[in-house]
């Protein structure tokens, strides 16, 4: 089945180009050029991802991605900022996007963003041991994609998702920020903010107490490990 992408800008230019390198790649790709129009093609017929823009008309980007992460589907974003826009892409970051990129940026490389994405959403082969991951009432089921806490279902975004699976695979073991980078992003290089931002986000999900943390703890000078229940 061919995926399809929604590219949501209002530079006809950017936008033009980011479709084309898209549809190439073998995706079907619609575009919308306002934040309304977005929501109403999401609501219309649901996309596997949302390439968007924060810099919009009307209801700006940050809104639509808040928006969109109230839906129950979860669809993954691909954010699109202004190289100078740290605090918007923070910010974009804390409400959900799965990734992003600073203009001018390289359609080649919005396009393997996309791919890696999607490829993480639609779950990772049945081969990679342990199939779920266990400890103190959290289980992450890595096939179906599934993570539970004492029963009810944790809505996380792909990163989010990713990185705590990496962690648990891991118990105990101090992640760079870079290292996390590297083997849940995929980046050889990029803002370790992400990982910052995403490692806050998991905290409110899953500890009782995100501000002291017992299962994803600072390893400070490092980054980060997850200490399961009997350590």
């Amino acid at each position: 089945m061919t995926q399809r992408v929604l590219v949501v800008d209002d530079d006809r230019t950017v936008a033009d180009v980011v479709c084309r390198y898209l549809t190439h790649a073998g995706y079907e790709v619609d575009h919308v050029g306002d934040g309304l129009g977005a929501l109403a093609a999401v609501a219309r017929h649901p996309p596997h991802l949302v390439v968007l823009d924060l810099m919009l008309p009307g209801l700006d980007g940050l809104a639509v991605c808040r928006r969109l992460r109230e839906r129950p589907d979860g669809v993954p974003i691909v954010m699109l900022t202004a190289r100078g826009d740290e605090a918007d892409r923070v910010l974009g970051l804390q409400l959900g996007a799965d990734d992003y990129l600073s203009k001018p940026f390289s359609p080649r490389e919005l396009v393997l963003r996309v791919q890696s994405v999607l490829r993480r959403a639609g779950g990772e082969p049945a081969a990679v041991p342990p199939a779920v991951l266990r400890d103190d009432g959290l289980e992450v089921a890595t096939g179906p994609r599934v993570a539970r806490l004492h029963g009810r279902e944790l809505a996380l975004t792909v990163r989010e998702f990713d990185l705590l699976a990496h962690l648990m695979r891991h118990p105990a073991r101090a992640f760079r920020r870079a290292e996390l980078l590297d083997r849940v992003w995929g980046w050889s290089f990029g803002d370790q903010s992400t990982v910052t931002v995403h490692v806050r986000r998991l905290r409110e999900k899953i500890e009782v107490d995100p501000a002291n943390p017992r299962r994803i703890l600072t390893v400070w000078g490092v980054g980060y490990r997850y200490r399961p229940a009997d350590a």
